[in-house]
């Protein structure tokens, strides 16, 4: 019996050969199968031809341990699979592991996964892509987008007027602030009215769901429920029900057969998110993607994944309060930063149609520390209060803010001591936008200076006052877009003060409202102390 080192399992194997011994005359061993591996440890095991290529024979006469050639068959060891380990957060990868990713800078995100073969193969998105023909951009016929109310007049107002033919949605969220609820709801209202829905889930049973719909009172629903969380039976679904809206939740739980890495992965995400989108492009189904955050806020998955879909929705706000905020981020079909305010009920969310009276504090007398601001948000004016506290502080004073750029409140309070002789430097600085609203626009600088102001002298505004405008290193105050509508929006909730850059004043008085132009900051301070 002729030993030699195997070259696929690292370990010495005897080769056993009909009618072949070696020098000394040993026969095989008892129950040794001819063409097969035996270990040195007597164990058998697979024959060999299962386990490599088709063998060849070499040409010459004797071979080692003088065994005739004849009787000794070559195999070739079989190739490694090529890995690559790719990132969970920007889909970079590296040939080997890493602790930090050299693409994108995070820790502990590199997972193993085989390498695409470079063979030629033929694209699986060669069937989707449509051949056409170069035209002119005036010659191309285009028509107003058919929209479908979703029956929720706050979630109609983020999209743009409502679901869109063929549209691609994508929304995310923290766990258990409304996405499931809100989209049940609005698939809901769609069959009622008509409309065939189909609900795919992959975290919940359909018990569960049906479920959660007897909670929010939707009895005898007709929507169509799915639980499944493989791409093409998904796919394969909605080609059969050919429904107008259909709901999938989420896509951090849909996998590919043709992809061997876990459902969740950035390979997985894209190439699911990909296959629903030319589908949805190609039947005119309506598609929502509920999407998974991260611990930073921001959705979990390749950012691709943003810039394949038509509109991307954001829900904003503390699970401990009842108020929520749906943001658009991208709109393809609307306004960008429109936003819609709902209330948490026993029922479910249910739209806010005064938004600003959830942003308002409801004081019987003007406080100290307190402003009132009209802020944008797309295409809706908002009044919101702004909350400033100055204490006395330390040798190291603490500047924070809530729902504002802390930033810009440590710029604002250099402007405020260089231009308006108002002192901070050794002063505690806490500043807040009630209700949880986060406010990124500039406008709102001259009214977190006023509040600051307010705070420091412990004397309150006027009572129906409002201010807004930014404020510009040099001191001056620049003006807000749309400021008349601004204007408007506090007259008609009974505002009746306002102090607003020079540029927005207006050209025709506003009934019941007396507005108050300036320039500069050192104009807006003198204003209040005149009007208290």
């Amino acid at each position: 019996m002729a030993l030699r080192q195997s070259h696929i399992w690292g370990t010495r194997t005897r080769l056993a050969s009909e009618g072949c011994s070696d020098t000394r005359g040993t026969r095989p061993q008892n129950g040794t199968i001819p063409g097969t591996a035996t270990s040195s440890w007597g164990n058998p095991a697979l024959p060999l031809a299962s386990l490599c290529l088709p063998p060849f024979r070499h040409s010459g006469r004797i071979g080692a341990k003088g065994i005739p050639h004849q009787c000794i068959q070559y195999y070739p060891a079989m190739a490694k699979e090529k890995t690559v380990f790719t990132c969970n957060e920007c889909g970079g990868t590296s040939p080997k592991w890493l602790g930090k990713c050299p693409h994108c800078n995070a820790w502990n995100t590199l997972i193993e996964s085989v390498a695409q073969s470079d063979a030629p193969a033929k694209n699986r998105f060669a069937s989707l892509a449509k051949t056409a023909e170069v035209a002119v951009l005036s010659e191309i016929e285009a028509s107003e987008i058919d929209r479908t109310p979703t029956g929720h007049e706050e979630l109609d107002r983020v999209l743009g007027g409502g679901m869109v033919e063929g549209g691609v949605v994508l929304i995310g969220g923290d766990p258990g602030i409304g996405k499931s609820t809100l989209l049940l709801q609005a698939l809901d209202s769609l069959q009622r009215a008509g409309k065939n829905t189909l609900y795919v889930t992959g975290e919940e049973s359909g018990a569960q769901v049906a479920l959660r719909s007897r909670r929010l009172g939707l009895d005898r629903s007709q929507v169509r429920v799915l639980a499944e969380i493989q791409l093409e039976k998904i796919l394969a679904t909605l080609d059969v029900q050919r429904p107008d809206v259909a709901v999938i939740d989420s896509i951090q739980t849909v996998y590919s057969e043709q992809l061997t890495s876990a459902p969740g992965s950035v390979a997985q995400v894209r190439e699911c998110a990909a296959h629903l989108t030319r589908a949805a492009k190609a039947s005119g189904t309506a598609i929502v993607l509920v999407g998974h955050v991260t611990k930073e806020g921001a959705l979990a998955g390749p950012r691709v994944l943003e810039h394949m879909v038509d509109t991307v929705l954001y829900f904003e706000g503390d699970t401990h309060s009842q108020f929520r905020l749906v943001r658009a981020i991208k709109n393809r079909f609307g306004a960008v930063n429109e936003i819609g305010v709902f209330a948490m009920t026993e029922k479910g969310l249910k739209g806010v149609s005064n938004p600003s009276a959830i942003f308002l504090s409801q004081h019987a007398e003007p406080v100290p520390g307190s402003c009132v601001m009209v802020t944008l948000e797309g295409t809706r004016p908002m009044l919101v209060e702004i909350q400033a506290l100055v204490d006395s502080g330390g040798p190291s004073p603490r500047r924070l803010s809530v729902g504002l750029d802390r930033d810009r409140l440590a710029m604002l309070l250099a402007v405020l001591h260089r231009h308006a002789g108002v002192a901070c430097m050794d002063q505690d600085v806490f500043v807040n936008a009630v209700g949880g609203v986060r406010i990124s626009e500039p406008a709102a600088d001259l009214a977190v200076m006023l509040s600051i102001t307010s705070s420091l002298r412990g004397k309150p505004l006027p009572k129906g006052f409002i201010a807004f405008g930014e404020v510009g290193l040099a001191g001056e105050v620049r003006p807000a877009p749309r400021g008349q509508e601004r204007l408007k929006e506090a007259a008609k909730l009974g505002f009746n003060m306002a102090v607003v850059p020079k540029a927005n004043a207006p050209k025709k008085p506003i009934e019941g409202l007396t507005v108050h132009a300036v320039e500069r900051v050192e104009d807006a301070m003198n204003v209040v102390r005149e009007l208290a």
